[in-house]
């Protein structure tokens, strides 16, 4: 007859795997968007100092570029908790 303690441990160590692997995919799905962003703003600032008067557009279109960076971000964050 099998131990029962070796039973649980071996359960124990299934959700364990399954709860680190959540963890991984977040933190693979939270390099893009996190490399996205510092593209986004090193590159508009970049345009900003070329280009000076066109300040209020590169500006704006910073914003929506990393709103939507953060927003695949977020999705990473929310899917290994909803498909597990």
């Amino acid at each position: 007859m099998p131990d029962p303690t070796t039973f649980s441990t071996v359960l124990a160590s299934k959700d364990a795997v399954t709860g680190s692997l959540g963890a991984v995919a977040y933190g693979l799905a939270a390099i893009g968007p996190g490399i996205g962003i510092g593209l986004i703003f090193g590159l508009g600032v970049q345009a900003i100092a070329r280009q000076p008067e066109a300040e209020q557009v590169a500006f704006r279109y910073m914003l929506i570029g990393f709103a939507l960076a953060e927003a695949l971000a977020l999705i990473g964050f929310v899917v290994p908790f909803v498909f597990p």
